[in-house]
């Protein structure tokens, strides 16, 4: 069910000087923009042909500015429905900004982890800027 680490998402409080670092620093590509009420807010760097690192806009929330991990999964539904019966506590899987289905749990020492589905539409695949709602 698990196919591959999807992405892992870090805060940054300079956006600019974090793509300069990855992209021209370490040679990654930005494979597209997150914008809330006119405002860049973030984007994702791309870390392979599926697996990204999610840059937001923000103090850092945890250690190493790692607010979560998220694992790309082939049938989320399916994952949600098997994690509760080992006892596991799920969210409800939804469809987010990015077009992508999405579903949140923590490990037993709190890590938040977000399972992850691509859609034809996501943007982790279209490249599209990604909208967020306030």
């Amino acid at each position: 069910m698990i196919k591959q680490l999807a992405h892992v998402c870090l805060h940054s409080e300079d956006l600019e000087a974090t793509r300069r670092f990855y992209c021209t620093g370490l040679g990654m590509e930005k494979g597209f923009d997150f914008q809330r009420s006119e405002e860049h807010f973030g984007y994702y760097l791309k870390a392979g042909s599926r697996s990204f690192i999610e840059v937001f806009k923000g103090s850092p929330k945890a250690v190493g500015n790692i607010d979560h991990l998220a694992l790309e999964v082939s049938d989320i539904h399916a994952l949600a429905d098997h994690l509760r019966k080992q006892g596991i506590p799920v969210s409800d899987p939804q469809l987010g900004a990015d077009n992508s289905w999405q579903a949140w749990l923590e490990d037993p020492s709190g890590v938040k982890i977000e399972l992850h589905e691509y859609t034809l539409e996501s943007s982790q695949l279209t490249g599209l800027t990604c909208v967020l709602q306030d």
